[in-house]
């Protein structure tokens, strides 16, 4: 059985939203967005464009079918990404680990505190992950990148990961373009307008096991603490298990619906920045499973982090500034807010 179906059986079938429309699963905020349309261009595009505004005003997440991700794509850095977290501890922590000099690598279990990064003392999160960074470096790197702009660490085993990594990124990377050029039309703005900030980018990606659990946890402890994401927007794609992604919606925290095929696209903080709030940065957490669940709680995902260029200044976009209104936040450069964020959470007990 494939990936997909594997990680996906036994998800509600969602009403899927067509033309670009939206609808949301019977106990969920998400919608659930068609942009396959968007291809066409013209109205086609500004209808998928209205949905995807609709959605980032109300809740700053939203899940995307008709996206044209080959499954082959994801099924071989999924298998990939097991392979690598079913390694003995000793092999994985030979890996290279988050440092002064390099933000990414593989971090154990509980070598993460998500909830810091919004100033939250939490217990440390129950996951482990491995996180590297852009795949195409600038040739000059500015003063202070040289942790994020830096060349990936690859794991020795399993040798099938690299190649794997690689073809998945890059084919997130022409997944958020695409889903950019569809956000700036939903912003009024012609759909090339993020275009100027992808080169080189500064993008990330994670993939992220979730142990089956014991008995033993701390008072407040979770799988990924309450947080928010630090850039443009987050493409994740993960299975079905207990103990899953929840966002804060308007009636509390709630599930974030499973669609086959599907990826969950959520909102970062530099979008909202860039959009005066227009738009939002939820919070979201990886909760617990219940202590009565039935058989293996393990869940694994993988998430890809869209930012953009390190030295790109943000600032309010003119479409979401209203006649006599002042932008809420002073411009920033997004390489350092990224930096900034991602150091917060790391422990130093590594």
């Amino acid at each position: 059985m494939s990936m997909i179906h594997r990680c996906l059986a036994g998800a509600e079938k969602p009403r899927t939203a067509g033309s670009g429309s939206r609808a949301a699963t019977v106990d969920s905020p998400v919608p659930i967005i068609d942009i396959s349309p968007a291809a066409a261009g013209g109205e086609a595009l500004a209808a998928v464009g209205r949905a995807v505004d609709e959605a980032c005003r109300d809740i700053g997440f939203f899940v995307i079918v008709g996206h044209g991700v080959p499954e082959a794509t994801t099924e071989a850095v999924w298998t990939a990404a097991r392979e690598f977290f079913d390694l003995p501890l000793a092999t994985k922590r030979r890996s290279p680990a988050p440092s002064e000099d390099y933000a990414y690598g593989y971090s154990p279990v509980r070598g993460e505190t998500l909830a810091r990064s919004l100033g939250d003392t939490t217990p440390p999160d129950l996951k482990e992950s491995l996180n590297m960074g852009p795949l195409e470096l600038p040739g000059v790197i500015s003063p202070g990148a040289e942790a994020i702009l830096a060349e990936p660490r690859w794991p020795e085993r399993p040798p099938t990961l690299r190649p794997a990594w690689e073809a998945y990124f890059r084919t997130m990377s022409d997944l958020a373009a695409r889903l950019l050029s569809i956000m700036a039309v939903g912003l009024g703005l012609p759909e090339d307008h993020f275009e100027p900030f992808l080169s080189h980018h500064s993008s990330a990606m994670r993939a992220i096991n979730y142990p089956h659990l014991d008995a033993r946890r701390l008072p407040g402890q979770l799988r990924a603490g309450a947080h928010t994401d630090y850039g443009t927007l987050s493409i994740l794609c993960y299975e079905e298990a207990p103990g899953g992604l929840e966002v804060m919606g308007p009636d509390g925290w709630a599930a974030v619906p499973v669609v086959p095929g599907g990826f969950v696209v959520n909102l970062g903080d530099m979008m909202a920045r860039w959009t005066n709030d227009r738009w939002v940065s939820t919070l979201h957490r990886v909760g617990l499973p219940p202590p009565d669940a039935a058989g293996p709680t393990r869940r694994q995902s993988i998430v890809f982090f869209h930012n953009v260029r390190w030295d790109a200044e943000v600032r309010c976009l003119p479409t979401c500034l209203a006649p006599g209104e002042s932008p809420r936040y002073e411009p920033v450069l997004a390489g350092p807010h990224l930096l900034s964020k991602f150091a917060s959470t790391v422990e130093s007990t590594y």
